[in-house]
């Protein structure tokens, strides 16, 4: 059967799609492995010594935990910081220069050491007021928004319960003021009290250099923040994409306390062990040039330095951009648009994409059969044309999880799950945390 001509023109504009697709990635190829020796230039002309990279430092370690060990836990690195696909990376000429470079840095990568602790703002990163705050935190803690209960608690005298909110990659606990917080009702808000976090490494959490920022180190923070020094001896959970993984660590580790979690837009694909690490980042990050959001996360995710020069650009003169945003406009709450998604260093997004949305895969199937054995009300909402995490992730979930609820919300992408409809968002996680602190009261 002869092609029509149509079919030979949509072969032949997806070919010549492929093509472009292949060259320009082979050129970001080329220009990644350019800008490793002019930052180990820079960063030595500016601090003094060289910050490690992962361009060098292959194979071996990326079976290791941020202290050398072997195994499958929540502190080690992720396979896919070294094990990222790079032809010029092969090229033994290439090859034998890094390794010389970086032979005295690979130590450090390890221990999850990843600068100076002389100075722990990089020359490439913002030293505004706002952007290092945290370092006039003593103690070293997560910032937390808490709202407390408003008035008495009605009817019985009884206590408020506890919910704690995860936001997602490059957001911050504004994510859940700004939508959640406002449009609870009256009940609500004399029987809960909130707590929104700012993960380590974003919005005015601290941003240490000295840290990998594995799903290890996102827990203890949230148990030195939250738990601990609030007493929390029973809590919902609330999460956002990212969020989600640590959400479910969390819940894992405390099954007994956790009443309910409720996931909105959750990455999980199902874990083979093996390279299950890259699997997520080709899945979430697919090195493709349409469509934009698609390519911009490619090359945030696969491209650690022309990542660190899109920070350098966006996020150290992020002042800059606001006063463009607020003149184009017209408007001067540009808090959530524009501070969320560059507050945070390259090294805190760096890490944390990979070691806690891509390494954190492995760990997912047996923390969703804790979740399942704990009996624990199990929520997943997940808009149908959601281009960051597809849908069949939380269809996943499902299929681990059987008495899990998923709402599937029409029309709807990663942020108008949320963003749009509110109202309605709250008043399901009211109706959530209400079923599920009676089914374990009974």
């Amino acid at each position: 059967m002869v092609p029509s001509l149509g079919q030979w023109g949509r072969k032949s504009a997806e070919a010549l799609f492929c093509a472009l697709n292949f060259i320009v990635f082979l050129f970001l190829d080329a220009v990644e492995c350019v800008l490793c020796p002019v930052y180990r230039f820079l960063d030595s002309f500016f601090e003094g010594e060289a910050s490690p990279c992962y361009c060098a430092t292959q194979g071996g370690e990326s079976s290791r935990g941020v202290n050398g060990e072997e195994g499958e836990e929540e502190g080690e690195l992720s396979e896919s910081l070294y094990r990222r696909e790079n032809i010029f990376r092969e090229m033994w000429f290439l090859a034998f220069g890094r390794k010389r470079a970086s032979f005295g840095q690979e130590k450090r990568l390890v221990n999850g050491n990843g600068g100076s602790k002389g100075t722990p703002v990089r020359w490439s990163d913002c030293g505004c007021e706002t952007c290092v705050s945290w370092m006039s935190n003593t103690e070293q803690k997560l910032h937390v928004v808490v709202k407390e209960p408003s008035g008495a608690v009605s009817g019985q005298g009884k206590a408020p319960e506890n919910v704690i909110f995860l936001h997602g990659f490059l957001a911050s606990s504004s994510l859940w003021t700004e939508s959640v917080f406002p449009h609870l009702s009256e009940s609500g808000a004399a029987s809960y009290r909130l707590f929104a976090v700012d993960l380590l490494g974003f919005g005015k959490s601290p941003k240490p250099r000295d840290c990998s920022y594995t799903l290890k180190d996102h827990l203890n923070m949230i148990e030195k923040s939250v738990i601990c020094p609030f007493q929390l001896d029973s809590f919902h959970i609330v999460a956002h994409s990212m969020g989600c993984v640590v959400a479910v660590a969390l819940a894992s580790k405390y099954e007994t306390s956790v009443k309910s979690v409720t996931l909105t837009a959750p990455p999980y694909f199902p874990s083979s062990k093996r390279d299950s690490s890259l699997t997520v980042l080709r899945r979430l990050a697919e090195k493709r040039l349409w469509p934009p959001l698609l390519f911009g996360s490619s090359v945030m995710s696969w491209y650690e330095h022309l990542g660190r020069c899109i920070c350098f650009i966006v996020c150290r003169n992020h002042r800059t951009w606001e006063r463009i945003l607020k003149f184009i406009t017209r408007r001067s709450d540009v808090h959530f648009t524009v501070i969320d998604l560059t507050r945070h260093t390259h090294h805190s997004a760096w890490h944390t994409m990979h070691n806690v949305i891509c390494g954190g895969t492995k760990l997912m199937d047996g923390y969703l059969e804790t979740l399942r054995r704990s009996g624990a009300k199990i929520s997943i909402i997940h808009g149908d044309r959601d281009q960051v995490v597809p849908l069949e992730c939380s269809l996943s979930i499902k299929a681990r999880l059987p008495d899990a609820e998923i709402n599937i919300i029409r029309n709807a992408n990663h942020n108008t799950v949320i963003f749009g409809r509110e109202r309605d968002f709250t008043r399901f996680l009211g109706c959530t945390w209400e079923s599920s602190s009676s089914v374990r009261t009974s």
